[in-house]
């Protein structure tokens, strides 16, 4: 599988404080694209689905073992820049594109979408994505979007954190047995009350951001809302 070319640069509004948003897009179930980006990646055959749906990818990642060699060679044809991995591997296709949307774009806030929906143990791979030593670094910049739900990540220390438009719920999952503090939530959590769970689920905000407090691992911050 031939490489194409490097992509285009694109000049993007001046200003320190200005971050390249990257729409990413993997091969899991997926209802719907936002409606812009300044970067679209796809990975392996979420490549094909950015095609399918008329965006031209920046970047297509992947060992493209998902898509037929006739719509490889779609992908390779319409991409901006396509990077082959090799089947057996230590990463997944999508930390392959997560650390190289990060190398390509280091101002990135990268959203990823069709990250569930599919087999189990990818879901849990792509939850689990700041696990990665390379990832970890920018897991503050890295979310995870469906429909129903909206995953972020924060690494130890103390943060507000704020609510999302539309998503009635929060929760909070530790990534090792360590005690959280969670102070302004409807249903805190603090030393006098503290009880251990894997996820401390259905939150909810009550008109102020809420402070989370721990002190090793990093959080996984789940918004939800009930299906429509």
């Amino acid at each position: 599988m031939s490489l194409k070319a490097m992509s285009t640069i694109k000049f993007k509004p001046c200003g320190k404080h200005y971050m390249t948003k990257v729409v990413l897009v993997a091969g899991g179930q997926l209802e719907e694209l936002p409606s812009d980006a300044d970067v679209w990646i796809g990975v392996d055959r979420g490549s094909l689905y950015l095609i399918e749906q008329g965006v031209t990818p920046d970047l297509a990642v992947g060992d493209f073992d998902s898509v037929s060699q006739q719509e490889f060679e779609l992908i390779q044809k319409q991409a901006k820049e396509v990077l082959c991995a090799q089947p057996e591997k230590d990463d997944t296709d999508l930390e392959l594109a997560v650390t190289a949307a990060f190398e390509h774009y280091p101002n990135a806030n990268v959203t990823i979408f069709a990250a569930f929906g599919g087999r189990i143990d990818h879901t849990l791979a792509n939850v689990f994505l700041p696990s990665n030593p390379k990832i970890a670094p920018y897991m503050e910049r890295l979310a995870l979007q469906d429909e129903q739900n909206l995953l972020t990540y924060r690494p130890a220390g103390k943060h507000l954190i704020d609510p999302v438009e539309g998503m009635a719920y929060v929760a909070f999952m530790p990534t090792q047995d360590i005690a959280l503090t969670i102070e302004g939530a409807k249903y805190p959590l603090n030393e006098k009350n503290f009880f251990f769970k894997k996820v401390y689920a259905s939150n909810e905000f009550i008109g102020r951001p809420i402070s989370l407090s721990f002190d090793s691992g990093y959080v996984v911050i789940m918004y939800s809302k009930d299906r429509n």
